[in-house]
């Protein structure tokens, strides 16, 4: 099984930053790290990764390389912001997203990804949903972006900055892809 984790924005992305400065990418990569480090240890999976510390990778660099690879499940790993970016807003949670016509195989692992983060991290379930997001239209396999809380969220932020949140993080999203996937 080829797995495709996807660090959302890159660190240079501007605008993707909390009003305290947390970079979403900080989080982002920090789970998709975890998330590498451990399914490494299952023999039957390969892990890839689209983004890079180095670069900002375009979001068609991202998709048109794990179709290449011809990677059976892309996760696009994210931290949500509401408002301007600037100021504490009261949304909060966690939500999964899937294309708009809603695969079957795509929004059966949203749900599993979504029960097993919010009964890890006790945060808002806000439910799984579908958008038209470049990553999950463009991909050519299961596709799921995941958004881990709110960056913008007084409550969810010290959840955020911490290693034991990215490590629940990174433990739910891998025990659904078990659970989906029987590895």
């Amino acid at each position: 099984m080829k797995i495709v984790l996807d660090a959302g924005h890159g660190f240079q992305t501007p605008g993707k930053r909390s009003p305290c400065g947390l970079r979403e990418y900080e989080f982002n990569s920090a789970v998709a790290r975890c998330m590498k480090e451990s399914l490494s240890n299952f023999r039957s999976v390969s892990v890839y990764e689209t983004h890079s510390d180095l670069y900002d990778a375009a979001l068609k660099q991202r998709t048109d390389f794990a179709n290449s690879i011809h990677a059976d499940v892309f996760i696009s790993i994210h931290a949500n912001a509401a408002g301007n970016g600037k100021e504490w807003v009261e949304a909060e949670g966690i939500e999964t997203y899937v294309y708009l016509s809603r695969p079957k195989e795509a929004l059966r692992l949203a749900e599993s990804v979504q029960k097993n983060l919010i009964s890890a991290t006790k945060l808002k379930n806000r439910g799984v949903k579908t958008a038209d997001f470049h990553v999950l239209r463009e991909t050519k396999m299961t596709a799921i972006l995941v958004e881990c809380g709110f960056m913008t969220s007084r409550k969810d932020i010290i959840e955020l900055r911490s290693d034991h949140f990215k490590s629940a993080c990174s433990s739910a999203i891998i025990k659904a892809l078990r659970q989906t996937y029987q590895f």
